[in-house]
This record gives structure tokens, sequence and C-alpha cells, in this order.
């Protein structure tokens, strides 16, 4: 469907609203008529520009899934062309997600990929773009990871950055740049001990 600047305008605000209201309230809790009111358009407008509610959340995670792929990309090129460490390249992996503040939100898109098959495999697929990063960044580190090392690693490394993306609940004793820092500093050693 080819749309007009005012409903690319209205589309954006949608899921402004929608990542404001599902953060705050939840997803199942939020109306059509609240998301409406938030975004500043018509119920009608949000049903002519998505199906439903599982249509903005896989809005969102796909807007995040292209912004996070592009940082990624950068940092990978980063890394190649020798600019960064593969310890720096994994610092700022780190801040990427331990400087995003959409962690109710991203909780409750989590809990909707557990109940809807189709956010489900959204999710899904944006771990599967990711963990090819996961795998080049670990090679980066250790060229000599390869089977069940390398998957294992990308396994590890997946599992850090989400649970450093949902620490806030964990009280944690490091402000983000020293958590990165010395996130950064574990992962690479521990992938270069790693056969």
């Amino acid at each position: 469907m080819m749309m007009t600047k005012q409903e690319t305008g209205a589309q954006a605000r949608i899921l402004d609203a929608a990542r404001r209201l599902f953060g705050d309230r939840g997803f199942h809790q939020t109306s059509m008529a609240e998301l409406a009111n938030g975004a500043q358009v018509s119920v009608g407008l949000i049903y002519r520009l998505f199906k439903g509610k599982e249509d903005i959340i896989e809005a969102i995670v796909a807007s995040d899934v292209d912004e996070n792929i592009a940082r990624t990309t950068l940092l990978r090129e980063r890394l190649d062309a020798g600019e960064f460490s593969v310890e720096k390249a994994f610092e700022q992996l780190l801040l990427q997600v331990l400087e995003d503040k959409d962690e109710a939100l991203s909780f409750d898109i989590l809990a909707e990929g557990t109940r809807n098959a189709t956010v489900g495999k959204t999710i899904e697929d944006m771990f599967m773009r990711y963990r090819r990063f996961l795998r080049h960044f670990a090679c980066a580190a250790n060229p000599d990871l390869s089977g069940e090392a390398l998957d294992g690693a990308e396994d590890v490394i997946l599992s850090c950055i989400f649970g450093l993306g949902h620490r806030t609940l964990s009280r944690p004793n490091l402000d983000a740049d020293a958590t990165a820092r010395r996130g950064a500093q574990m992962i690479v050693a521990a992938l270069r001990a790693a056969r």
C-alpha cells in the first residue's frame, strides 16, 4: 500500500504513541481509542494503516531491528577497518543495549511474542539477523572458533546482551559505561580462552 505524506506522518505518531502507552500501561491494557488519542488520529486511520495492535507491535520491532542492525553494521565496518579493537566493538555493542530506555515495552513485546506466533516470528527473525554480527565479532576475538564452540559463543554473547538490556530490576552496581567496558573485557577474554 502506497502511503501519502500525511499517512506516513500519522503512522510515525501512532508508533510513537504505542511505544509510550504500551510501555506505560501494557499492550493489552491500551485501547485503540487511547492509542488514537495519544497519536492524535482517528481509530479508523489506525485500522487503515494497521490490521490491529499486533501489526503495530510488529512495526515497532521491525523499526527497532532496522535501527539496531544499522548501528551494528557501522560497528562491524569500523572493526573490520581497524578503527576499533574487538574489545571496543563489544563495548559499543553493549552500550547500545544499555542505553535503550524501552525496557517495559520490550518485556511486553516479548510476552506478546510468546502468545502470538506472528509477533514471535518477527522477534525470531530479529535475533537471527543479529546473530550473524555476533558470530563475526566472536571470530574477530578468536579466529580459531568454529563449530560448537562458535555456536556456544554466539548463544552466550546473545544471552549477555539480552540480560544487560533488561537489568534495571536487578539494581546494577555499575553505570552503563563501566558495565559496557567491563562486560566487553570479560566477553573478549572468554572468547580468546575458548577452544
